[in-house]
């Protein structure tokens, strides 16, 4: 059974006190590709680029962030070959949100602060939606007393993702570079701008509402911050709307994992799986076996 990933050094660290600023970069970057799909999409609109965009959006989204980045390299829920690995999180930094490194520290670091028994809101989620959007794509939380995370040699020692830490936002230009070929500016507009906007947007959507209205059907005991499921949306968040799941079971490679919770990505994996590209696919823990999980059967979700 593969173990939950420790990176965290939380030694004197507290996840109450410090304050939210402006994180610049972050917020030209963000905003920038934002007003860009604003302003010009109207303009370039057409049913091909539209179809593109879906095709992109859909499909790096769940091979690069959800399969890749999340469930791979943050959760370690299954292992694949070097050159498969590469490729998935090559994918998921195409979708624009962040370096293999940048994705680690902002999940860990907000990980680690829900686990706590109290955190600040910009790690809780409950501020009002646009307050906390607006923060999640242009804002950073400055602590007073951080924690320290440590990236395993595995990614920080290898020469692949420091080249990605420093050239992620670059390979935006070499995709647009291909769609200007087949398809001209409509295709850059939409396969970009359009694309990274509704990326950003909607990961930091589905996880401001998978923190509210609250818990689900699993209760992690003594920690800030529980999660719900969503129904009705594993389709279009290739599973990753099953948050409750993931609170729960971080190291399990599927996390629909009750019947009717579709997931896309597990179905991905699986795929994977079947063409002998990936090992050691973990699975939930036996919740009899947890001290610090208990099951809230009043809730359905």
């Amino acid at each position: 059974m593969m173990e939950p990933v420790q990176r965290i050094n939380d030694i004197g660290a507290n996840a109450i006190s410090g304050h939210v600023e402006y994180d610049i970069p972050k917020l030209l970057w963000n905003f920038g590709m934002i007003i860009s799909a604003i302003i010009f999409a109207p303009f370039t609109f057409s049913f091909s680029a539209f179809f593109l965009f879906l095709i992109l959006t859909y499909f790096s989204l769940l091979i690069g962030h959800s399969a890749g980045m999340h469930r791979m390299m943050i959760h370690r829920s299954f292992e694949c070959h070097p050159l498969v690995e590469k490729i998935l999180i090559y994918i998921g930094v195409l979708v624009g949100m962040s370096d293999p490194y940048g994705i680690i520290k902002i999940h860990d670091m907000r990980d680690w602060a829900q686990r706590q028994q109290n955190c600040h809101e910009f790690f809780s989620h409950q501020q009002n939606y646009l307050k906390d959007l607006s923060w999640q794509l242009g804002c950073r939380f400055k602590f007073t007393s951080p924690p320290q995370i440590t990236i395993e040699p595995k990614y920080a020692s290898n020469k692949f993702y420091q080249w990605l830490e420093l050239t992620w936002r670059w390979h935006q230009l070499l995709l647009a570079l291909f769609l200007y070929l087949i398809g001209g500016w409509a295709f850059v507009v939409w396969g970009i701008f359009v694309r990274v906007s509704v990326s950003i947007i909607g990961h930091w959507s589905i996880t401001y509402f998978c923190h509210n209205p609250g818990p689900g059907v699993w209760r992690v005991k003594n920690v800030a911050v529980q999660a719900s499921n969503i129904p009705g949306l594993g389709l279009v968040t290739y599973g990753e709307c099953w948050h409750n799941n993931n609170h729960a079971f971080p190291e399990s490679a599927r996390i629909g994992i009750e019947p009717g919770q579709s997931d896309p990505t597990w179905r991905f994996i699986q795929i994977l799986d079947y063409m002998g590209l990936v090992k050691r696919i973990g699975k939930p823990r036996p919740p009899n076996e947890r001290e610090d999980l208990e099951k809230n059967d009043d809730r359905k979700y």
